[in-house]
């Protein structure tokens, strides 16, 4: 059985923004290496087994990580299908979690670059994935989302994908 997200969208930012002192920082998302699964362990305040997501053949793991930095803000683990994206797993940093969270607008940043990689594939923004119930309101209202099929079944279409990916990358071109 599918894995149910249960990321929270905190804010809708133009990249990332420290909780604190509100200044952005401009990020960069970039494949996870093999190497680096040594330290994303549950141990360290990860939630799931990201080496068996990244030893899963037909998955793509993704680090968001502020530009010029080494450390993983946040992970999303994707699958290309026929004609959308379906999102796995995603999960911020320890850093990132709780009231005391580092920095705000990292799962909306990751969710925003699968949007964005939707439409570079000519999939018209659209990624789907599997929510647990009580989130499935909070993805509506903070991401567009809507329920397919299951109340649990969630696509982010197109026309919400586009305010996302506007939202992060400013000078992304639709008519491609």
């Amino acid at each position: 059985m599918a894995k149910k997200s249960s990321f929270i969208i905190d804010k809708i930012t133009n990249s990332i923004e420290d909780s604190k002192s509100k200044m952005s920082f401009e990020t960069e998302v970039l494949l996870v290496s093999k190497n680096e699964l040594k330290s994303i362990l549950k141990k360290n305040g990860w939630n799931f087994n990201w080496r068996k997501e990244f030893l899963s053949s037909n998955r793509i793991l993704f680090k968001l990580v502020i530009l010029n930095e080494h450390k993983i803000q946040g992970l999303v683990s994707i699958q290309l299908m026929d004609n959308f994206i379906e999102m796995h797993l995603i999960e911020v940093a320890p850093d990132n979690k709780g009231k005391s969270k580092k920095y705000m607008g990292v799962a909306a940043n990751l969710v925003a670059y699968v949007c964005k990689t939707s439409f570079d594939l000519g999939f018209d923004g659209i990624i789907a994935f599997n929510a647990k119930t009580n989130l499935v309101e909070h993805y509506k209202l903070s991401l567009g989302a809507v329920s397919l099929l299951t109340k649990e079944r969630m696509v982010i279409p197109s026309t919400s994908a586009k305010k996302l990916v506007s939202s992060y990358y400013k000078d992304y071109r639709f008519d491609r």
